[in-house]
């Protein structure tokens, strides 16, 4: 069972021991993402969690603060998504306060130095390169183009080249004390932790120390929500010579709050969650269409998205688009049968069971919820909401999804007609 309590700063808490396990995992999150910037600095969010990395006055550099880590077999990254940052140390348990105390220097005493910063926009330009070489995950950035069009949604985490450039330390700096505030950070801890002693590390390293200070103002910056306006299908066509078709459908989904959640989550595990779904057998298993085809849900605060990816044969690009969109018509139409629904429901219990056998996955189900939607739902609660849904409520969701005036398609093959594609955009 989990504890959750608020410094007297506004720094929310959560604590979730295992004790069958002998690591912990210490994530702070911080309630800040692509959705919070401007054009012009597109992609700070993400600059400012690689400048994390890069050394403190205790830590003068990466290789300092590295090598204590590595020295006792610890994992730890970081990450940036659209409406929160994650920075996370998985580690034995018996070196907890040491994680603490590296986490908590790493986010409010990093120094941000010049000449690491501008080295650092190059590393960036390079992984801007990368994904825009990987047809894959620069399909996703196309798709959330179209779909969120007009919203910072529609913005890549990552940000572009050019923005990228523009940015310097007094922006890092300016964007780090206008977000990096104790109200706007939650720290999750879970694995084999002693709770009073946990609660006293926390605060020896986030309170007590005095070197540690925050900005004097306080205030949530509220992101700009997202409104429905689409009215017709829309298509991103990417004009790349490849072997291989990479596409993106999208659908306007539930919220990490909406009732239709549990129901869509079901949903998208029966048309492409898994090896048995509908999408693979029909298109790759019956057809031989394609490599990978799967689907997937992707929720934020006020608006989510359904997500259909597939790599396809480019000589019949055509024949498989029509083949998927049949699929969802099916479904749309026809429904679901009570044994897709049975099978459905025990994969997400199976593999919510077997993700949170581990210290990281349990310090983030907790961590998102509490950053997030303030409101938290335990592993079995979540399960009892997912066995209580019923095939007619997957069927009208399908019904409120699935529609031909909001499909989205983002594709990257050799083609450049975009009239083609639009003409068989019917559901």
């Amino acid at each position: 069972m989990y504890k959750k309590y608020t410094l007297k700063d506004g720094l929310k808490v959560l604590l979730a021991p295992q004790r069958e396990t002998k690591a912990a995992t210490i994530l702070i999150l911080v309630g800040v993402g692509s959705r919070y910037e401007n054009k012009n600095i597109a992609g700070i969010s993400h600059f400012l969690e690689h400048m994390m990395f890069k050394g403190t006055e205790k830590r003068p550099s990466t290789l300092v603060l590295s090598q204590e880590l590595d020295k006792v077999g610890a994992e730890y990254n970081a990450y940036t998504s659209e409406d929160h940052t994650g920075y996370w140390i998985k580690i034995n348990s018996e070196h907890l306060e040491l994680a603490i105390d590296i986490l908590s220097d790493m986010v409010l005493n990093s120094k941000f130095d010049e000449k690491e910063l501008n080295r650092e926009k190059g590393t960036i330009i390079e992984e801007i390169n990368m994904y825009e070489d990987d047809p894959k995950r620069y399909s996703d950035v196309l798709l959330q183009e179209i779909v969120f069009k007009g919203n910072k949604l529609s913005q890549d985490v990552i940000g572009s080249k050019e923005s990228v450039k523009s940015i310097n330390r007094d922006k890092i700096i300016n964007f780090k004390n206008k977000h990096y505030f104790p109200a706007n950070m939650l720290i999750s801890v879970a694995g084999n932790i002693n709770e009073e002693k946990t609660r006293k590390l926390i605060e020896k390293y986030f309170i007590r120390n005095a070197a540690f200070s925050y900005p004097s103002y306080q205030r949530k910056i509220n992101f700009e929500k997202f409104k429905q306006s689409q009215v017709r299908p829309r298509i991103n066509l990417k004009y790349k010579k490849t072997e291989q078709v990479h596409l993106d459908f999208g659908f306007l989904g539930p919220s990490y709050v909406d009732k239709d959640l549990s129901p869509a989550q079901l949903l998208s595990v029966i048309l492409g969650g898994s090896m048995s779904s509908r999408l693979f057998i029909n298109i790759r298993e019956r057809q031989g269409l394609c490599y990978y085809i799967r689907s997937g849900l992707h929720s934020y605060q006020d608006t989510g998205v359904l997500i259909i990816t597939a790599g396809l044969d480019k000589e019949r690009i055509f024949l498989a688009i029509e083949l998927i969109l049949n699929e969802l018509k099916k479904i749309k139409t026809k429904g679901i049968t009570s044994e897709e629904l049975k099978k459905a429901q025990e994969y997400i219990k199976g593999k919510l069971v077997l993700e949170l056998e581990d210290s990281s996955s349990v310090a983030e189900w907790y961590g998102r919820q509490g950053l997030l939607i303030g409101k938290i739902k335990t592993p079995e609660q979540k399960i009892q909401e997912i066995m209580k849904v019923t095939k007619k409520d997957v069927n009208q969701v399908a019904k409120k999804i699935f529609q031909t005036k909001k499909i989205n398609l983002a594709l990257i093959g050799p083609f450049r007609d975009h009239k083609k594609f639009l003409n068989i955009l019917k559901i």
